[in-house]
């Protein structure tokens, strides 16, 4: 059960056309008049594939995004498919414009060749959950049965659950679940939703409760229920002063025994959340103990299991053994992700040690590299940087992330705002907080305070309303160019 993964309707696949006009659309972008760039895109052949590839490639530029989207469908011989519908909501509901998703959905009923189906609205319920609009989403759910003519399946209702606990809405969840489980049968998926939404929770009492109730009704518990109680021990607990950390890991052996009591085997999920327990408390030698335990009872590690062993390695500064461990995954067919190369950005983070940072992101972009920087790596690195006063590093940083299609998203706005700020730098900061805007971004409150106070620190309060004013033309501007479209002002 990942945690608030991003939600994409599908994946990123390689296309030279896409990235191609993907590039153009944001190089000729004008935020003003937002399909300026279809001047350049006379010729092109569209179809609902490469539509959808390119929109991929755009979901963190929402604006730039529905303009393609509305000429695309504009252009003759072209229809959307459901993919390019779904992806466009999925941007739309990320900056909040829930209105015009809904227009979409409609659209996509009154379109022939669309057939509305219960992925559309899970993307949708999603993204209301994310954005704390719990009533919303219920009640999207329940319009699904009659704009789906179909009855909803216990299977949609797990999805309902599943989201709501992942963002954190558990007791929402359980209400639901108590007034509709006589019309939905809760099955061992349903149950350990809410196990897993209670044990995030921190509420231990309550994960058992279910757990008894769910064995009580003879649903035998399977590995993903006990790795869910796992967690959930070793998640909150506190590892301080020894004697808790020894507590916690004894209570976590005692799980892993009654697992094996009910001849369920404990997989590589349940070591490595016993590992990360380990890494936590910063005990670098027991976790290489437990990971040759692991080997040595044939049990293979995943990257989550190396992850977290190289985290803890980084973290207790033991870099060198962490690169060892990097060889010896490759060298068993398993491919570090961007997050493993993370801690180590985090960890020349916290030493200042720009030139290994430096290196081994370089080394991410060689062409010969099994992984390439997420954009969590770009955002630690610009971050990084930006603390460093290093804007030349920054600005690479900045090019590369837009080249590759990574982003930047709200948190690389964010950071690279607010270390602007830091630095004083007010005219820089106005500009990347102007284009934050202008391509469909909703900055924090904390953002607009932080750049207003230092502005009228630096005596700048012309600047500031010069600022305001724009942000208001460029607000209603859009939304003129897109009047058959119900937005709303991109602000908070």
């Amino acid at each position: 059960m990942d945690e608030q993964e991003e939600i994409t309707p599908n994946s990123i696949e390689n296309s030279k056309d896409a990235d191609l006009i993907t590039r153009i659309l944001i190089e000729h972008h004008n935020p003003y008049h937002t399909m300026e760039a279809s001047l350049q895109l006379n010729g092109v052949h569209l179809s609902p594939h490469l539509v959808n590839q390119v929109l991929l490639r755009l979901r963190n530029l929402s604006k730039i995004a529905m303009g393609f989207f509305v000429w695309a469908k504009e252009q003759a011989l072209y229809k959307h498919d459901c993919n390019s519908y779904n992806t466009m909501i999925n941007i739309l509901g990320k900056v909040r414009q829930f209105d015009v998703a809904w227009q979409l959905i409609i659209e996509m009923g009154q379109e022939g060749n669309i057939e509305l189906s219960e992925k559309t609205f899970g993307i949708l319920i999603r993204r209301y959950i994310a954005a704390g609009f719990t009533r919303q989403a219920i009640r999207t759910f329940d319009d699904m049965e009659s704009l789906l003519e179909k009855e909803t399946s216990s299977s949609d209702f797990n999805m309902l659950l599943d989201t709501l606990c992942k963002y954190g809405f558990v007791k929402v969840a359980t209400e639901i679940f108590n007034k509709r489980k006589y019309q939905y049968p809760p099955d061992i998926k349903t149950y350990t939703i809410l196990i897993y939404g209670w044990t995030k929770s921190n509420k231990p009492a309550m994960a058992e409760k279910l757990f008894s109730e769910m064995t009580n009704k003879g649903l035998e518990p399977n590995a993903i229920t006990y790795n869910v109680l796992l967690n959930g021990i070793c998640r909150w607990a506190r590892l301080q002063p020894e004697f808790k950390f020894h507590e916690t890991v004894e209570k976590a052996e005692r799980l892993i025994m009654e697992m094996k009591t009910r001849g369920v085997e404990p997989d590589a999920t349940s070591y490595s959340i016993i590992l990360h327990v380990y890494s936590r408390a910063h005990k670098p030698e027991l976790v290489i103990s437990k990971l040759r335990e692991m080997k040595q009872m044939g049990i293979c590690p995943t990257i989550a299991t190396y992850t977290s062993v190289i985290k803890c390695l980084c973290s207790s500064g033991r870099i060198g053994i962490a690169e060892e461990l990097l060889d010896e995954m490759t060298s068993n067919g398993v491919s570090p992700s961007a997050a493993t190369y993370n801690c180590f950005f985090k960890e020349y983070g916290g030493r200042k040690d720009s030139e290994n940072a430096l290196n081994l992101y370089r080394k991410l972009k060689e062409p010969s590299s099994l992984c390439t920087p997420s954009i969590h790596t770009y955002n630690i690195l610009v971050g990084m940087f930006c603390k460093l006063d290093r804007m030349d590093i920054v600005l690479e940083l900045w090019n590369d992330m837009r080249e590759s299609g990574t982003g930047p998203d709200l948190d690389s706005y964010t950071l690279l705002v607010h270390g602007l700020c830091e630095k004083k730098k007010w005219r820089d900061a106005c500009c990347y907080f102007v284009e934050m805007i202008e391509k469909g971004f909703l900055p924090q409150t904390v953002t607009f305070e932080t750049l207003y106070r230092g502005l009228i620190q630096a005596d700048m309060l012309r600047t500031w309303r010069r600022l305001k004013k724009k942000l208001e033309e460029e607000s209603i501007k859009f939304s003129t160019e897109h009047q058959s479209y119900q937005f709303v002002p991109y602000k908070r």
